[in-house]
């Protein structure tokens, strides 16, 4: 066939996992054979209607060679071969990789498109323009949203900021009620020692400072646990580290406090 055409997906290669290149990848590009000239391509092109026609693909059956840009085709003589025009090295990933990698590969390379190869060899598709910008979006998003403290996207951000009050109030309660539980049993605990206290009044002076630690102590954590999850680091191989952390730094204040007083 002269003309350029579509190359649609490989049997075997359309099952798509979610957040994958082959996800973003469209097979309604431009494609032309090696042999032909670019003034033929220039021609076919005229009238046809593609997803995105940036980029012409460049292939022997369905195995990709390279591409051409449309900057390039169209300044590119009438005579000149596409074999000639076309960039041999441009980036290819495979229809696996994550999305995020994938764009990343774009950028690295300067390339505003992308194409999708299988271990064959065999074009998937081509990542457009304007969803590498999209990716790239949704990625700056996911970032920005875990550099805040949330797990999942921004939008989970900005619905908790703009919530009615009614559902903060449902939202929060629990939690202070929670902390509440914790202060009375702290309470209790305090007062199991009250013969003690009364028979050595000195004791109550420290209960500012056991407050202080404690206090000090979780605000640390929640720092370093934050600051973990917006690095992508999951929680389970925070807590056991946090808990651990916790004892040894309560332990080394009461070991040495009876020398001082």
């Amino acid at each position: 066939m002269d003309a350029a055409h579509t190359v649609e997906p490989p049997e075997g290669e359309t099952q798509l996992t979610f957040e994958t290149a082959a996800e973003h990848a469209t097979a309604r590009v431009p494609v032309a054979r090696p042999s032909q000239r670019a003034g033929e391509v220039r021609e076919m092109l005229a009238g046809q209607r593609y997803e995105s026609a940036s980029h012409v693909v460049v292939c022997t059956a369905d195995t990709f060679l390279g591409i051409v840009t449309i900057e390039e085709l169209l300044f590119a003589a009438t005579a000149a071969p596409v074999e000639s025009l076309m960039d041999r090295g441009a980036p290819v990933v495979a229809p696996g990789i994550d999305q995020e990698v994938a764009a990343w590969r774009a950028v690295h390379h300067g390339a505003s498109a992308l194409a999708v190869v299988d271990r064959h060899g065999h074009f998937v598709g081509m990542i457009p323009p304007r969803r590498l910008l999209g990716v790239l979006r949704s990625e700056h998003e996911e970032d920005l949203a875990r550099f805040a403290g949330f797990l999942r996207t921004t939008s989970v951000a900005r619905t908790a900021s703009e919530e009615p009050v009614q559902r903060r109030f449902r939202h929060r309660l629990p939690w202070l009620l929670l902390g509440l539980a914790g202060a009375l049993l702290a309470a209790d605990l305090v007062g199991s020692f009250e013969t003690h206290l009364q028979l050595n009044v000195m004791l109550a002076f420290f209960i500012p400072g056991i407050v202080y630690l404690a206090d000090a102590v979780g605000t640390q954590t929640e720092t370093v646990v934050v600051r973990g999850l917006s690095l992508g680091i999951p929680m389970r191989r925070l807590v056991g580290r946090e808990l651990f952390a916790g004892v040894l730094i309560g332990t080394a204040p009461a070991a040495l406090t009876p020398q001082f007083v």
